[in-house]
């Protein structure tokens, strides 16, 4: 809200003077101008100045010359009022307006609790970056320490001592296979459509245009199928993980599971973990068949190759090590995706905010993990000679 006062002549910029009330024990601080968050306010250090350097023991206020005033004014007089009190000054605010006063008396009715305004300090490189490391180490150590709760899990079910809806397992299996089909389908036909256009441009040059059918066939079947489904699944479902398993933790579902003697991990983890085992090699079988269509529409439409031809050369260049390695990658990044959004849902705080925040980071640590798996797994690969 914005008040005016008759406006006589004032400038129309905030402005303040600090003058002699013709009383030697106190000063009078004009206020003058318009004092909006449109305008450039006056520093309090103007105010400062003047009480260090005179011997006063009262302050007085003076706003004839005010023309229009919001909150920035009250946050001026506030931090005046402050250090009037650190002086031990007396101060008459008759000469404020009336809204200006009764505001004040709210804003200062109850005392602000000591150390609820936190100081900023400049830390030290050496502090913030220790201090940085040791939070690395503890979410490095609850990491492990999830991992290895899901193991129990996992041995636990392996001897048919686990217990988990199985109507949710289906649901969830569901929603991690048939509902991400649209997305696989699109993202995966553009990227064999991109692979095959790109190699075109360069394999034109030699006439060897027929090699795009093996070029779009062993980069979907072995790496790009596989990669492509992981960070689709980890943006729809690993932020999905993170998110319901969040709000539970809000909610606290999560204890109220522990207080009846029910495994969170049993009831919450395991059943997404294994939902996304199963459906994430069918997913990348299916996502390299896509991007091999995309790869033909290419091929045959724009490069004059015959449906046979570019038929034969798929399949010449379709081998069953390749397979087995972009379903292996698969079935790696499902447990990657999974394993991702169920720890960070647990870790979520107990606010709202926290929920997007588990949700961005589920998306972010299964994309870095991916990155680096599928990295380890093509060095072992070119070791190993497949």
């Amino acid at each position: 809200m914005i008040e005016t006062a008759q406006d006589n002549g004032a400038i129309s910029s905030a402005g303040v003077q600090v003058v002699s009330s013709g009383n030697d024990a106190a000063l009078r601080v004009l206020l003058e101008g318009e004092w909006g968050i449109h305008h450039r306010t006056p520093d309090t250090s103007i105010v400062s100045l003047q009480l260090q350097a005179s011997t006063v023991s009262r302050l007085e206020f003076d706003s004839s010359a005010l023309a229009a005033w919001d909150s920035s004014l009250i946050t001026f007089l506030l931090k005046v009022l402050a250090q009037c009190r650190e002086r031990g000054l007396s101060v008459d605010m008759s000469g404020l307006p009336q809204g200006v006063q009764r505001l004040l008396e709210l804003a200062t009715a109850i005392p602000e609790r000591s150390g609820a305004r936190r100081a900023e300090e400049h830390e030290p490189f050496l502090s913030r970056t220790g201090r940085q490391s040791i939070a690395l180490f503890n979410a490095f150590l609850q990491a492990l320490s999830f991992i290895g709760d899901v193991t129990f899990a996992i041995g636990r079910l392996a001897t048919g001592r686990a217990r988990f809806p199985r109507t949710e397992f289906l649901a969830i299996l569901k929603s991690c296979g048939a509902d991400a089909l649209p997305i696989v389908s699109l993202i995966s036909l553009l990227v064999g459509l991109i692979l095959a256009f790109v190699g075109s441009v360069q394999l034109s040059l030699f006439g060897a245009q027929i090699y795009v059918a093996s070029l779009v066939c062993i980069a979907m079947v072995r790496v790009m199928g596989a990669i492509m489904t992981g960070i689709i699944m980890a943006g729809r479902t690993g932020a999905a993980f993170a998110a319901e398993i969040g709000t539970m933790q809000v909610n606290e579902e999560i204890d109220a599971l522990q207080t009846m003697g029910i495994s969170p991990m049993e009831f919450l983890v395991l059943p997404r973990m294994l939902a996304l085992v199963v459906m994430m090699p069918l997913l990348c079988a299916y996502a390299a068949l896509m991007g091999v269509l995309g790869g033909f529409v290419v091929g045959v439409g724009m490069l004059d190759l015959t449906i046979m031809e570019y038929y034969n050369e798929t399949v010449t260049a379709l081998s069953l090590s390749n397979l087995w390695i972009g379903l292996f990658q698969g079935a790696v990044f499902g447990v990657i995706v999974a394993l991702a959004g169920c720890l960070r849902g647990v870790q979520c705080g107990r606010s709202a905010s926290a929920v997007g925040t588990a949700a961005t980071s589920a998306v972010v640590t299964s994309i870095v993990s991916i990155v680096i798996a599928t990295a380890i797994i093509t060095v072992v690969c070119n070791v190993l000679g497949i």
